[in-house]
């Protein structure tokens, strides 16, 4: 299925970003990705920190392509699952780490509290950075009109 079939069934809405619409998600990204690695805050709360950062990744590759999510019951299912549409296939086994990631958030944000381990933190703040730049790069690639200066 494609982004415009997504459109099509009402998971996504057509989008027109900006420069400074992705400008303010990468400081989002930036923000995330320093707030994460404070040790001092709980496994939980870093991992789902990180989480944000990595789907916020995927939201810039959404808007980019000229979609965003249609906000409600799975909103953050249907833009990380947009992964391979944007960046393609061969994010696929990213696009499944992601999902798995984002249950695993669902569940320590609302009903269980200590249920994230610190190496489950550190695979995924090292994996949202990866994405961070993988994204920034692809945008300066095929999206130069929306890179921030």
């Amino acid at each position: 299925m494609s982004l415009d079939d997504w459109y099509k069934n009402g998971w996504l809405k057509k989008h027109q970003t900006s420069r400074e619409e992705i400008g303010n998600l990468f400081a989002i990204i930036e923000r995330d990705l320093q707030d994460c690695a404070h040790e001092q805050v709980s496994e939980d709360w870093r991992f789902a920190i990180a989480y944000n950062a990595a789907r916020q990744c995927c939201l810039v590759a959404l808007y980019c392509s000229g979609y965003r999510s249609g906000r409600g019951a799975g909103d953050h299912y249907y833009v990380i699952q947009s992964l391979t549409q944007t960046l393609g296939e061969e994010f696929g086994e990213l696009k499944d780490y992601l999902d798995s990631c984002r249950n695993k958030r669902n569940i320590s944000d609302y009903d269980a509290a200590g249920t994230i381990s610190l190496q489950e933190v550190e695979e995924l703040v090292i994996t949202a950075q990866e994405l961070y730049h993988q994204v920034k790069s692809w945008v300066r690639l095929h999206h130069k009109e929306y890179f921030p200066q």
